[in-house]
């Protein structure tokens, strides 16, 4: 909303200021700055505020505000006098304002680096946390303008607006005068300012899920007068679902005499209805999709579920369209899942909703299902109900303009309801945050993630978020460190799903396999080994075992403490006139579920070849179908996490790592004090687990997979244990870590008006850098003629190596262009001559002299900053593996001591690291230190958006940084750090 008083540039209306945010009820409202046009709005709205809100406000009774009043709170310059506003329908709901003011409480200028603030928020609308969010967005504003300390005084009585200051996290002081609280509050974000706006956020957006998902009311508007159709599918099942609540038909061309149809009350508009609707969904022709969402605005609807097409995925023009229909959404409070969208489900018995297409609505399960395609979502269902299995929401958000899977993770780490989420991306929006809210749910239940249009580079049509440039193997890498299950199929995701929502998590890799038929056995203990599984030599109960046999096998394995998950294998049995008996399925079943009901609790899988009923039975006792409670111990306190190891401690929502070889805590080379990652973040609420008994026993028409479904249960029960107690990132607080000299070194660099473009720093440039956080590296002098070669030399000390640093020879001795162990001058001489007789001119190849450094095993260490994604810390073994074999293994910043030893670890030629055949093990604890080292650099620098040390030569004894190239540039926003607001697309 653009202002029209004439306003100097320096004074320009901020509409980066502007924001939805989602309030504590689940309800969404827009903040954005006071302008000049709003003097009615702001008259309106101190009319509907209470007498005892005004006095609060202004400390007297205040019943209209005068002329010089209004004047007074509209007029702005944005710097020294700035108000912003919540609104919902384009009316004020609540105000705030700053004043800049000296040391004598006056109005002031910059550099005074204080202001008073003041709130109103309309009674009717007080307790939805709109006080909570426009102090958020006051504050990251102030900062921008160079002020450090909000002032308030607030009468003793004003309880509520007290709270909302001690509640923010902000360091504060508070003291008593002339009969007022006075409050100072230091503006600067703390980490506990940081888990409150989180916190508050994670509440937030988890109510307006669960509000869209639990409606006591639904319409659909674009009901068909005759069967068929989207709208009148749409009708028929949530009638089919039984839906607990009210339903209603709305088309504006039924015929005015129609009272009912399919037994439901049919209006032409929402207007007719006279009670209250929570929901609506919309399959209407998209030009008339705005008409719809303002009569729901109008009428107090609280959510969308927009199943109508011709938006983004249809190019610019409905991308545009589909940004004007989250607008108006927004602007009434209401957020949309679509449009294009499939529908949604939720199968609890006191909701029984499905506002799908989807003609059946699944059981009652434990697995939480989001898609972002209605075809993948339709697969999704027909599986998952092929299997047995059971839902307990779901949800298809087409072109996701607005709930994401951001939200639906917000949801599922609180919904009692759902033991598993399960997701379908195409596009990440937010993937620092995705992250974020991935690591804190997959701390106390499994996320499992297919990830589409993985190699496209763009997103797909319809999907209108910033493109990300992350390699997908970057990005499933970061999945893991954050806990996410990354599959690449949606068949390997209900795999995994079933698995994880009907069994408990194992305790190890050691898998014990057992059936009657010995060549399946062996098909399955060698998919183990190819997933880094341990299995045991398979038990072959011969083809003339019996269910009893199958069951006390079955018993005996999981009575047996050196196995920690089983995997039976079962093939029909052959009758004596040579046919094959498929009808013990059933009994089978039962034998296979009394072994692992009476034994300890352990994973259990079936492989099975055409055994009629099996699977059915197998999934008939789904653990998924009803609801449990955390079970207590003889003491009355909570039990172990279910799917926790025995003996285990509940798991905590802290930093996880990468599935792999365990670290130790304290790493060799971490010198230092230690600080908590800010990654990490406490859990808030007590979230479902996975069962700690084996309910449902999953069954899989073929081994591989059973066994790859194992395997990624093995691995996220790694991460779990590891999570339980997580890394550290060091301090470094020594003589080599200069964090003050480098920020003033960086805006030196930089200078006043830094090109956005960034620049690369010079060789003696980054060395001095890189030398203020404790990392050296080998200089290297410049050699354009033999001469100036020898006298580099007899500076730096033979033996030397020469080396050409033209871009097209960069670290390729394979081309000939480095020499290495000159140990004279005449070595050196005719080095040079060869090189450039080989390979051009001196000034082409650009050859530099550097003193060797001892053997070793040659490293790349990088570190880079994705907009999206944030910092992300790599690692690899230089030339062909990481550049030919792509592998390379990286790690979200700041890395923990863990982060970095498991970072080392986690390539697959680490062992060349190791010792491999023979070769002496290398200094992993200093290439431990570089990592944490850079990690630090960048995490306290933003600027600092590349480094490459390449080769970094890791010896038996430290290590030898040889090259660096560094790039500054203008820090990337961080939006994951302002305060909250959705995104726009």
């Amino acid at each position: 909303m653009e202002p029209t008083p004439e306003l100097s540039p320096h004074h320009a209306y901020p509409d980066h200021w502007e924001a939805d945010v989602v309030l504590r009820d689940g309800g969404t409202a827009r903040i954005r700055p006071i302008t000049t046009d709003d003097a009615e709005r702001l008259v309106s709205f101190y009319e509907q505020v209470s007498d005892e809100s005004k006095y609060y406000r202004f400390f007297a009774p205040y019943p209209r505000l005068s002329d010089r009043d209004v004047h007074r709170f509209t007029h702005h310059d944005y710097v020294d006098r700035v108000g912003l506003a919540v609104t919902i329908g384009g009316e004020f709901i609540g105000t705030v304002r700053f004043d800049r003011i000296n040391e004598q409480g006056r109005p002031a200028s910059a550099p005074a680096d204080e202001a008073e603030v003041a709130f109103l928020v309309q009674d009717a609308h007080q307790g939805r946390g709109v006080a909570s969010a426009l102090l958020e967005h006051i504050a990251a504003v102030a900062r921008e303008r160079g002020i450090r300390r909000f002032a308030a005084e607030v009468l003793p009585a004003n309880n509520k607006m007290i709270k909302v200051f001690r509640d923010a996290g902000y360091t504060q002081q508070r003291s008593f005068e002339d009969g007022s609280v006075h409050l100072t509050l230091d503006l600067e974000p703390t980490e506990k300012s940081l888990a409150v706006q989180r916190g508050r956020e994670q509440r937030a957006e988890a109510r307006s899920v669960q509000r869209l998902l639990a409606p006591g009311s639904v319409a659909v508007i674009g009901t068909g007068r005759t069967p068929g159709g989207v709208g009148r599918t749409v009708l028929r099942n949530l009638l089919a679902a039984g839906f607990t609540g009210r339903t209603y038909a709305v088309n504006r061309a039924f015929d005015e005499g129609l009272a009912t149809l399919d037994g439901v009350p049919a209006h032409r508009s929402l207007g007719e209805i006279d009670e209250q609707v929570d929901l609506a969904v919309i399959a209407v022709p998209a030009h008339r999709v705005p008409e719809a969402v303002a009569d729901c605005g109008e009428h107090g609807v609280q959510g969308l579920v927009v199943l109508s097409a011709g938006y983004a995925e249809r190019g610019s023009a409905g991308r545009e369209l589909q940004r004007e229909l989250v607008r108006q959404a927004r602007s009434y409070g209401m957020r949309i899942i679509g449009p294009n969208a499939f529908g949604i489900i939720n199968t609890a018995e006191s909701v029984r909703l499905n506002a799908s297409l989807a003609p059946e609505s699944p059981a009652r399960g434990r697995i939480g299902l989001f898609t972002q395609s209605g075809a993948i979502g339709i697969a999704l269902l027909s599986g998952l109900h092929r299997r047995g299995a059971g839902l307990s929401s779901f949800i298809s958000a087409g072109n996701r303009a607005d709930v994401s899977g951001n939200d639906f993770l917000q949801y599922s780490f609180e919904d009692q309801d759902t033991d598993v989420a399960l997701l379908y991306l195409e596009s990440l929006g937010n993937p620092r945050k995705f992250t974020r809210l991935a690591r804190r749910t997959a701390a106390v239940k499994p996320v499992v993630v297919v990830k589409g249009a993985r190699h496209s580079g763009t997103n797909p049509p319809g999907h209108a978020v910033p493109v990300s440039r992350i390699p997908d193997a970057t990005v499933s890498a970061l999945m893991r460190q954050a806990g996410v299950i990354r599959v690449d199929t949606v068949t390997e995701m209900v795999d995994a799903g079933l698995l994880l929502a009907g069994q408990p998590l194992p305790a190890g890799p050691r898998v014990a396999i057992l059936g009657n038929s010995e060549s399946l056995g062996l098909l399955t203990y060698d998919a183990c080994l190819a997933e880094g599984l341990r299995p045991r030599p398979p038990r072959d109960l011969t083809t003339a075992a019996s269910p009893q046999d199958f069951r006390d096998a079955l018993a005996e394995a999981l009575a047996d403490g050196t196995c920690d998950a089983v995997i039976v294998t079962a093939i029909p049995w052959v009758g004596e006139n040579g046919e094959a008996e498929t009808g013990d399925g059933e009994v089978l079943a039962a034998a296979l579920r009394g072994a692992a009901a009476g034994g300890p609790a352990k994973p259990v899988a079936v492989v099975h070849v055409e055994i009629g009923g099996l699977a059915e039975a197998l999934a008939a006792a789904s653990s998924t179908a009803a609801p449990r409670t955390r079970p207590t111990t003889l003491a009355g306190r909570p039990a172990a996490a279910p799917g926790a190891p025995a003996g285990a401690a509940p798991p905590t929502a802290t930093a996880p790592t990468e599935p792999g070889t365990e670290a130790p805590a304290e790493t060799a080379g971490a010198a230092g004090t230690t600080r908590t990652a800010e990654t990490t973040e406490p859990a808030e609420t007590e979230a479902a687990e996975p069962p700690a008994r084996p309910g449902r026993i999953p069954a899989y028409p073929a081994a591989e997979r059973a066994v790859r479904a194992m395997a990624e249960a093995v691995k996220y029960a790694q991460w779990r244990r590891q999570a339980a107690t997580p890394g550290k990132v060091p301090e470094f607080l020594d003589e080599t870590t200069d964090e003050p000299g480098a920020a003033a070194l960086i805006d030196t660099l930089l200078g006043p008006a830094p090109d956005p473009r960034g620049r690369p720093l010079t060789h003696d440039e980054a060395r001095e850098l890189l030398g203020r956080y404790g990392i050296p590296v080998r200089p290297t002098l410049p050699a354009p003629d033999p001469e100036a070669a020898v006298a580099a030399a007899a500076r730096l000390g033979y033996p030397v190596a020469l080396k050409t640093t033209a871009p097209h020879l960069r670290h390729r001795a394979d081309l000939g262009g480095v020499r290495l162990d000159l140990t004279d001058e005449d070595a050196l001489r005719r080095a040079y001559a060869e090189v450039t007789e080989l390979l051009g001119k001196p000034a082409e190849l650009l050859p530099v002299v550097q003193s060797m450094a001892p053997r070793g095993v040659d490293t790349v260490v990088r570190a880079s900053i994705d907009a999206a994604a944030g910092a992300v810390l790599s690692f690899g073994l230089a030339g062909a593996p990481s550049e030919l074999l792509g592998d390379t293994a990286h790690r979200l910043v700041p890395a923990t001591d863990r982060d970095a030893a498991e970072l080392i670890r986690s390539i697959k030629a680490a062992p060349v690291l190791f010792g491999w055949r023979g070769s002496a093990p290398v200094d992993t604890p200093a290439l431990e230190e570089l990592l944490l080292r850079l990690s630090r650099l960048v995490d306290d620098h933003p600027e600092v958006v590349s480094v490459a040390l390449e080769p970094v030569v890791v010896a038996p004894q430290g290590l030898t940084v040889l090259g660096a190239t560094v790039r500054l540039a203008p820090p990337p926003p961080r939006g994951d750090l302002g305060p909250r607001r959705l995104p726009n697309y």
